[in-house]
């Protein structure tokens, strides 16, 4: 239902047709996209995907353009050396990239995909096209010294592999974790046990019958592990070392662009609310009591009122994300749009239940089941908005009309290089403050009582904050008192009901009322609950935004085409988690951040974040989708002679580990090489300028300090040449 109700999104938004002639790049990304809904829901692994696909459909583009530069072919990328002795000139140069592309793309997917849960349908699909080419999947040689194409592709195939056996993503052991433990006891959700004994700052497993992702597969385990917390150390596209430190509490972690711890629980001893943690779940429960259709209100849910939410209003402390963030009735500020500028015309009004859209954007923006993950869903974006005639393919906005070729590699390119660095980004951060979900730590507090009133029952500094017709003591004679009065004292909220209260999702609504505290959910389905990782921070925030970033600069506009996106909801036939919604209607976007932002306050109103994971995801991601724009234009004008700003050479050697007097460096980069040593927090603690004339450099470090530390070598240029921790 989910992948009829996004083609019915793309058709209805953009109201054309696909281009009759896909470019051999575009054909490969549907491919692939196909195969990510019907894999597992991991979307570090299909950011990865992604981006190794674009980069081979890129590299095979640049081979033949005397302006652009490869990234990978031929060159030095993340440590790995990519030898290309070269290839004789075609008289058809479209015909030899389309052969190397598709042989390259068949070959990496068949590697990726072959134990995919729908493997046998996925390779299969896989097959059909590259033989609906007129190729032979029985060439598999990679000896393209007689100028054959087909060779030329396996061989940059089997490179992408063998440089994805040794990225840090642990491909060759299914991207399972190595050193990460979690510090709670899994969750039993059914059995709604006291949830007390937990670190309620920390990720909780989640503890199922079955688990079934958001893709809709059937999960192994019935207690899935957290998915990649050791992701910080892959092979980025565009992050810089200069944003990176190295942290550890129980492993090394890898983290760019460091947004510094979130709120942890603190002992109220007033009134809880007053605590910027318990703030944030509280906001958690207010939303999802938003999502009962038998409540009328109505809003304006079209770009007239909503978005055009500058970067400038976003909060940093305490008191601005309670003014950010609307506690009671949803949303946060966004001055909406007077005008469509492509139009000259006011953007109409639409009013809609407010239950309905939150629960409609709950599910719309979830990605599953039916999903290509955030990543893959944005790419389905960048691909329609591809199609529409009022995309006119200048690259930014400026110089020539590029083929559907040239137009599509490129933003492949861009856009590939943001997620990937989005999902390795956000998941170190992830890995590294391991912090807890809304399922966990408002059970928890439930489970403690009340954290308001001292001279109320069950007052505790770790209690939930009483909120009147929100957040209440349980009293003798409630509904929810129980035989005998055995709930009296406990805490209920007025929240969505859960899944308890669906039998058959095709036709039940579990409505709001008042429930335990320790019962509450969040707007999911009951197999699936919450994503098997640490919410710290929105992986949907960082992903988008970055996105939404990449597609204002490769489009050289903020709006969508026309000045309006739409997705139209259907009564009682778009909803997953349960009937509904109760009257048809259309999401509208007027710019791409707006979709992004909404994506961000979906996550909320579904019960998966509250707004401290937000906001620094949407801000790492704005500047992660600027920096893989910048990075690839380069590529694109061939600026760089190699590509060494986020690929450090690995085979030099430092020595000995740990250090007492002198340091010993042997590298094969001959001239001037810039040491920078780096404390675990960040702080510079020297800088100096060396020359290898024979190989290996001698730093004295008899003055340090002892403790660990990182060390860089750059060029003249600041391109980063090694990076290693040391020990003192």
């Amino acid at each position: 239902m989910k992948l009829l109700s996004l083609i019915l999104f793309l058709l209805s938004c953009f109201l054309v047709p696909v281009e009759a002639q896909n470019s051999v790049a575009r054909d490969w990304n549907e491919e692939l996209l196909e195969a990510i809904r019907n894999d597992f829901a991991r979307p570090t692994v299909h950011a990865r995907n992604l981006f190794h696909s674009s980069l081979i459909m890129y590299d095979t583009w640049a081979i033949f353009n005397d302006s652009a530069e490869t990234i990978f072919l031929g060159k030095s990328f993340g440590g790995y050396e990519c030898t290309f002795n070269g290839i004789s000139t075609p008289s058809e140069i479209d015909s030899a990239i389309h052969e190397v592309m598709s042989y390259a793309m068949y070959r990496l997917l068949i590697h990726r995909f072959t134990n995919s849960p729908n493997a046998n349908n996925t390779l299969e699909s896989f097959t059909d096209l590259f033989i609906s080419f007129g190729y032979d999947e029985n060439i598999t040689t990679v000896d393209y010294s007689n100028n054959s194409f087909a060779a030329l592709g396996n061989y940059l195939a089997q490179e992408i592999i063998n440089f994805g056996l040794q990225d840090g993503s642990n491909e060759q052991d299914d991207y399972g974790n190595q050193y990460y433990v979690p510090q709670n006891e899994p969750l039993v959700l059914d059995l709604y046990e006291d949830n007390t004994n937990i670190n309620p700052n920390r990720w909780q497993p989640l503890a199922f019958d079955v688990f079934i992702d958001q893709s809709g597969n059937v999960y192994p385990l019935d207690t899935p592990s957290f998915l990649s917390p050791e992701w910080g150390q892959v092979t980025p596209f565009s992050l810089k070392t200069e944003d990176l430190s190295i942290l550890n509490d129980g492993f090394d972690s890898y983290v760019y662009n460091n947004p510094g711890a979130p709120h942890f629980i603190q002992n109220s001893t007033a009134n809880g609310i007053d605590d910027p943690y318990k703030w944030n779940f509280a906001l958690v429960i207010a939303w999802s009591a938003h999502l009962d259709p038998n409540d009328d209100s109505l809003i304006d849910i079209s770009p007239a009122s909503l978005g055009n939410t500058d970067i400038s209003s976003f909060p940093s402390t305490f008191e601005e994300y309670q003014t950010f963030y609307n506690f009671s009735d949803g949303g946060s500020v966004g001055s909406g749009h007077e005008i469509n500028p492509i139009t000259a015309m006011p953007y109409t009004p639409q009013m809609v239940k407010k239950s309905d859209y939150a629960r409609v954007l709950a599910e719309f923006w979830a990605d599953g089941p039916d999903s290509e993950t955030p990543p893959g869903h944005w790419f389905t974006i960048l691909n329609y908005v591809n199609d529409h005639p009022e995309t006119i393919k200048r690259f930014a906005g400026q110089g020539a009309i590029l083929s559907n070729l040239e137009w599509d590699v490129k933003s492949y390119l861009v856009m590939g290089g943001a997620m990937h660095d989005a999902a390795i980004n956000t998941w170190g951060i992830k890995g590294y403050y391991d912090y807890v979900r809304p399922i966990s730590a408002i059970r928890y507090m439930a489970s403690k009582g009340q954290s308001t009133d001292n001279t109320l029952p069950s007052f505790n500094p770790h209690g939930l904050p009483l909120i009147p017709d929100l957040i209440e003591v349980i009293a003798s004679g409630d509904d929810l008192a129980g035989d005998n009065d055995i709930n009296v004292g406990k805490i209920k909220v007025k929240s969505w009901k859960g899944p308890d209260f669906i039998d058959n999702p095709d036709t039940d609504v579990a409505g709001v009322d008042w429930i335990l505290g320790t019962h509450w959910w969040p707007y999911q389905r009951p197999t699936f609950v919450t994503p098997p990782f640490a919410g710290y921070l929105s992986g949907h925030s960082t992903f988008s935004r970055a996105a939404a970033t990449v597609l204002t600069k490769i489009t050289g506009s903020k709006f969508f085409p026309g000045g309006i996106g739409t997705f139209d909801v259907i009564e009682n036939e778009f909803l997953v988690f349960e009937e509904g919604p109760s009257e048809s209607f259309t999401l509208e976007w007027a710019t791409y951040q707006d979709a992004s932002d909404q994506t961000s306050l979906s996550r909320i109103w579904g019960g998966i974040h509250p707004p401290i994971d937000d906001i620094k995801g949407r801000i790492i991601g704005e500047k992660i989708g600027e920096e893989s724009f910048d990075l690839a234009q380069q590529y694109f004008s061939g600026t760089l002679s190699n590509s060494l700003i986020s690929n450090p050479i690995t085979n030099t050697k430092i020595y000995p580990i740990p250090v007492q007097n002198s340091l010993y460096i042997e590298t094969q980069f001959l001239g001037e090489i810039k040491l920078e040593l780096y404390s675990l927090s960040g702080k510079l603690i020297f800088s100096i300028n060396n020359i290898n004339h024979f190989g290996v450099l001698e730093v004295n470090l008899e003055h340090l300090a002892q403790g660990v530390y990182i060390l860089n070598g750059l060029s003249n240029k600041d391109s980063l040449l090694f990076q290693k921790k040391i020990i003192k």
